[in-house]
């Protein structure tokens, strides 16, 4: 059978097909570098387990973009734990957003991802 261009463009692939394990790891780990060298925010991370909160974050993100749904409680949580403000949080997300958004990753990717990041504990 021969594949002609324009079934190949139509194929639907999720972000996370197209990153796979270990670009989400890549994007959790420069999402956090933005957030710790942000001089207001990092702080913060000062005292946490990083290697605990990027794997977390990680499952979060896998699911977001399409990946096979974890355990793992909702990230929102694992970052108003840490005491931020609102405003901060929305910061945390904004890194994440430019972190997506270097990817050439869809808006409503992003906005999926930047929901689930979000998201409180429950």
């Amino acid at each position: 059978m021969v594949m002609r261009t324009t079934e190949l463009v139509a194929c639907q692939r999720n972000a996370f097909d197209w990153l796979g394990p270990a670009g989400v790891r890549t994007v959790v780990h420069r999402w956090m570098r933005l957030v710790a060298a942000d001089a207001e925010l990092a702080p913060y991370l000062l005292g946490i387990d990083r290697p605990r909160l990027a794997t977390h974050l990680a499952a979060q993100l896998t699911t977001a973009l399409g990946g096979p749904a974890g355990a793992a409680r909702p990230a929102g949580g694992a970052w108003r734990r840490l005491g931020l403000t609102e405003e901060q949080h929305l910061r945390v997300l904004d890194y994440l957003a430019a972190v997506l958004w270097m990817l050439d990753l869809p808006v409503d990717t992003i906005t999926a991802a930047q929901r689930i990041a979000s998201a409180e504990q429950n």
